[in-house]
């Protein structure tokens, strides 16, 4: 025989200790900080595309030369930053 409780009164507990920040409002003189930390997020997405390019460009001609084995360290690097990146950015967006 089992016994069921409602999960009705955990549920509450759990979404009032959770904190709700608002909308928020910039603080004055910010907009610098915002804008150029946009722009650093463009750029680094921009160079972990290219890591994975430049990777997947080096194993096409080592490839094609016959030499092979060393890549895969190579790209689990470069997508771990990929990863990294995606995890900030949410973090940073979640901030903003």
């Amino acid at each position: 025989m089992t016994i069921t409780m409602p999960a009705l009164p955990v549920t509450k507990i759990l979404l009032l200790a959770v904190v709700d920040p608002g909308t928020g409002i910039q603080p004055p003189g910010t907009q610098g900080i915002v804008t150029a930390m946009g722009y650093v997020s463009w750029v680094v997405c921009a160079l972990c595309v290219t890591g994975v390019l430049l990777v997947a460009g080096r194993m096409a001609l080592h490839h094609r030369q016959g030499i092979g084995g060393e890549h895969l360290s190579g790209l689990a690097w470069v997508l771990a930053a990929c990863i990294l990146v995606a995890a900030g950015s949410g973090v940073v967006g979640a901030l903003i």
